[in-house]
């Protein structure tokens, strides 16, 4: 049977071995029999350059580079994130699957599908399809490696325990939480952002078809409306009590602070990660029903800004700086002493880079109110110095704490980019 069936019909090897099993038995395919699917996979390919000669803007961020897209990255309007647990024994399967991965994240962030274009009607396609003709919108796609991949239940799973950087110690108990197992932890993660939500969902999607037989998603947490602005270019958003969040985060233009607080450095820790960054995650509900009976003055005092201007108390722009020693005519402070603003000044090594999303999921049965909030992400160079101390002096005196709740958390080592031809952990995986 000839397969001289034009480039976007060719069978590969790999597919023949799908197809008739490795032994050569299986399906004959004869005039009467069987024929391949053109496949559309050229077309979606093509969609962007066709919107580039239209002259409409192909929004895309490489996947590769000196940093991994996602941490530094203007922060995008939508959010997929999912946690995975390894259901494998060897490192081997676990450097195979980060190979693969980043060579599909690779193809997605510029437009493209997410696997190779020769397909067969006899087989699944490699790329569930819910984004062609779609524009990437600044897709970036984020990996990061949690405890669980260097020891879990004491046991060295992938000979990788020694390569562990201290700044991935496990988060200790924090005061307020209630956390929720099935929300937490994970082997690896993926952070998929997009200014479409249909791009982000299918980078996961598709991430996590990958995976099969090598992870299994633990958890996953959708995400919509950022919660941060990561550059100032970038208007400070909203978050769902109505306040304007994040108006001192560090903004990417910043290199100084961005070294200083953000991206690992030689010596830091092992070399792996240098010129990567810790993430830690943390889905907090909003107890929104019990905060809207709330009085504007007392959520002012809360969040120690003016909701409508997102100004400190007392002062009528957003970015004026806070005067902690600022008192009103009664002598107190006003900013006060129990308000979010005051207790997360950062000082020291405390700063972080925030890029947390709102979540709506639905209706909570139990107790018949909004489940929603904000699924908290932030980057730093080590949490134990900088998350740890932040959110336990927020968690014990936080006004705020009355209306919130801590149900999920993780921590993730995320390394540093990969060159094309590489990919993301190949400095930890060629210790192994």
């Amino acid at each position: 049977m000839s397969q001289e069936r034009g480039p976007g019909n060719r069978i590969s090897r790999k597919q023949m071995l799908r197809l008739f099993g490795a032994g050569g038995a299986g399906l004959t395919l004869g005039a009467g029999g069987a024929t391949l699917a053109a496949t559309s996979y050229a077309a979606a390919r093509d969609a962007n350059a066709k919107r580039a000669e239209a002259g409409a803007p192909v929004a895309r961020v490489p996947f590769f580079g000196r940093y991994q897209a996602g941490i530094a990255t203007p922060q995008q309007e939508h959010l997929h994130f999912a946690a995975f647990d390894l259901t494998v024994e060897d490192a081997s399967a676990v450097r195979d699957l980060l190979k693969t991965w980043s060579d599909a994240a690779a193809r997605m962030c510029v437009g493209d599908p997410a696997g190779e274009d020769n397909y067969s009607t006899f087989l699944p396609p490699d790329d569930t399809g819910e984004a062609f003709d779609l524009s990437p919108a600044r897709l970036t796609i984020t990996f990061g490696f949690g405890p669980g991949l260097f020891e879990k239940d004491g046991e060295d799973r992938f000979g990788l325990a020694s390569h562990r950087p201290a700044a991935l110690a496990d988060i200790p108990p924090l005061p307020g939480e209630s956390l929720d197992e099935s929300k937490s932890g994970g082997d690896l993660c993926v952070q998929a952002c997009a200014d479409d939500p249909q791009v982000a969902f299918h980078a996961v999607r598709n991430l996590a078809r990958i995976a099969r037989g090598t992870a299994v998603v633990r958890w996953s947490q959708l995400g919509f409306g950022r919660v941060a602005s990561t550059s100032k270019a970038q208007a400070t958003p909203r978050n769902l009590m109505g306040f304007k969040d994040g108006t001192a985060n560090i903004k990417a233009e910043d290199e100084e602070l961005m070294d200083r607080h953000v991206w690992a450095e030689p010596g830091d820790g092992p070399s792996w990660m240098d010129g990567g960054a810790y993430m830690v995650a943390r889905r907090i509900r909003m107890l929104i029903e019990v905060w809207d009976r709330v009085s504007l003055d007392d959520q002012e005092k809360s969040i120690g800004r003016h909701k409508y201007t997102g100004a400190p108390i007392g002062a009528k722009e957003e970015f004026h700086p806070v005067d902690l020693e600022a008192k009103g005519e009664d002598g107190a402070p006003l900013t006060p002493e129990n308000s979010h603003v005051r207790l997360s000044r950062a000082s020291g090594r405390e700063k972080i880079l925030r890029r947390g999303y709102s979540f709506t999921d639905g209706m909570d049965p139990e107790r018949g109110q909004l489940d929603a909030g904000l699924f908290f992400i932030c980057f730093q160079r080590d949490p134990r110095e900088q998350f740890v101390p932040l959110q336990r002096r927020l968690g014990e005196n936080d006004a705020l704490n009355e209306y919130i709740q801590h149900t999920g958390s993780a921590l993730f080592a995320c390394p540093p980019g990969a060159s094309e031809g590489g990919y993301v952990g190949e400095g930890l995986f060629d210790k192994a």
